[in-house]
């Protein structure tokens, strides 16, 4: 899953200035995606067994909650998370819901429909969501599209069709539902992660924001697993356990690795791109490891080239706002 790159400062941790700096910033990056494609397999795994998704949405999300409330809690900033929800329960809940309910619960829809490496593979467009939603969101300069990431963008949809068309059987309906409902959480989660953005300001910092979310999401929640309940009955132990592996794996692993590789490269703008572009081995580790936990065919020569595409695509896309270095 997209990580946000505007961490608050860990301490003691190498500014990642030299060479083997950098490149041990870039390895945790791997690292991270590696745990973050933990997500897309666990999501597959459970509904291959038939974990219903309201269950493995809901869940995930039940976990969640009460780890970032223990990381807030050590640091004592509980409080301002408290006020800021009560200065603006609305508009919390609101972009919560956005940001983490219409986010989250399509992927775990889109489990149900398609193999994880597709679900991985259609994430992705929440870069290029994220770019053309911009001029929507803000009026200032945060709202211009670049010329050089547009044209990338072309590439990495173009990576999407082949990784959809280019699976062993061929497109079906099934993946093709799951790749719109995968673009449905591609758009939501900008757009709620960017709203909540400006409702925190400068007063909470990355992972107070996140608590903030996950509470302001729960009754979103709750009416998720109400009528997973309904459908399905209650979860599975193996997808409670399984739900519990993606909040840890996810939600604590994969997003620290990710903010300790930024923060350690964060005043160098061109290895700061790197890290970034890293979210692209989801895709690869997704494609290569699915197949060893679930019956799901592995990916087909044309999607490989749509997984090529795509990760091409987030590298470039990485570097394509960096001024260049100077000589």
């Amino acid at each position: 899953m997209t990580a946000e790159a505007s961490a608050p400062p860990l301490h003691g941790q190498a500014d990642g200035g030299g060479r083997a700096g950098a490149t041990a910033s870039i390895g945790l990056g791997v690292l991270g995606a590696l745990f973050f494609s933990a997500s897309f397999i666990a999501n597959r795994m459970m509904a291959v067994g038939g974990g219903a998704w309201e269950w493995t949405g809901a869940l995930r999300f039940f976990f969640s909650l009460p780890i970032f409330l223990a990381i807030v809690g050590a640091r004592g900033g509980v409080r301002p998370v408290l006020r800021a929800l009560r200065a603006d329960p609305l508009p919390w809940t609101l972009w919560s819901t956005v940001g983490f309910g219409l986010f989250y619960a399509p992927l775990c829809l889109a489990a149900d429909l398609a193999p994880g490496w597709t679900v991985a593979a259609t994430w992705q467009v929440t870069i290029v969501c994220g770019m053309l939603l911009a001029p929507l969101l803000y009026d200032d300069e945060r709202g211009r599209i670049p010329g050089r990431a547009a044209a990338l963008s072309l590439l990495i949809l173009a990576g999407v069709f082949l990784g959809q068309s280019g699976g062993h059987g061929g497109t079906s309906a099934g993946m093709a539902g799951g790749v719109a409902v995968v673009l449905v959480a591609a758009v939501a989660y900008p757009v709620g992660n960017r709203r909540t953005m400006e409702l925190a300001g400068t007063g909470l910092d990355t992972f107070q924001r996140l608590l903030a979310m996950s509470i302001g999401s729960l009754p979103f929640w709750i009416i998720v697993a109400a009528a997973g309940g309904v459908r399905a009955g209650a979860p599975t132990s193996g997808q409670l356990v399984a739900s519990l592996v993606v909040a840890v794996s996810s939600g604590v692993i994969a997003t620290s690795l990710f903010f300790a590789a930024t923060h350690r490269v964060r005043r160098h703008p061109l290895r700061l791109a790197a890290v970034e572009a890293t979210q692209a081995a989801e895709v690869v580790f997704v494609a290569l490891l699915e197949p060893l936990f679930t019956a799901t065919d592995p990916p087909g020569a044309v999607a490989w080239a749509g997984i090529a595409a795509i990760a091409l695509g987030v590298v470039l896309y990485a570097f394509a706002g960096r001024p260049a270095p100077r000589r």
